[in-house]
């Protein structure tokens, strides 16, 4: 099994980010909650007086206007084109998506790409509210390591650092900028 992070990974950008924008164009209400977004994330980036998941669901407040069984597809549909070729190229059945993005955001692309199921973060796609914790960091590995079945992370593949506990426990890791793979060291060696 070949493990990978999503956004910036092996898709071009940021999926959240997209799916944001998405929906600002699609219904104009989400465009009174940007002020409100600018705010959380001051108080989230600059003065540090809240953590990334309480960041991630005052972001995701604007889900409540989205009609997901809808725009999801519709949005999927838009931006599949965002996978990287690269990875159109070397894909399998068996590849696994580890990523902090939603579950339901990924979920559809996935299984478009006839891959698993990603292991994401758990939003509610109506509240924007978590269950359990942000999928970012050693939460990814503790997730992948409580797989049934113990799978083997033969390569990882990832275009940030915080992702250094999963790519420890791969056979190969591989850092991504844009369409560059190099293989991973960790960032005390660089």
């Amino acid at each position: 099994m070949n493990v990978y992070d999503f956004d910036n990974t092996i898709y071009n950008g940021d999926s959240t980010l997209d799916f944001y924008l998405f929906t600002l164009k699609r219904h104009p209400k989400a465009w009174l909650f940007l002020p409100r977004l600018l705010y959380t994330f001051l108080c989230y980036a600059v003065f540090k007086k809240m953590d990334k998941t309480a960041f991630k669901e005052r972001m995701y407040r604007f889900l409540h206007l989205v009609n997901i069984e809808k725009d999801l597809p519709e949005f999927w549909e838009q931006k599949s084109k965002k996978i990287k070729q690269w990875y159109i190229d070397k894909k399998q059945p068996d590849d696994l998506v580890i990523s902090a993005s939603p579950f339901f955001l990924l979920s559809p692309i996935c299984e478009h790409l006839g891959i698993l199921q990603p292991i994401a973060s758990l939003v509610d796609p109506k509240t924007g509210k978590y269950t359990g914790l942000n999928c970012h960091g050693a939460e990814k590995l503790r997730r992948f390591n409580a797989l049934q079945g113990n799978p083997q992370n033969k390569k990882f593949y990832s275009d940030s650092y915080s992702d250094t506990p999963l790519a420890l426990a791969a056979k190969e890791a591989y850092y991504v900028k844009g369409n560059k793979i190099t293989r991973w060291e960790t960032p005390n060696k660089r």
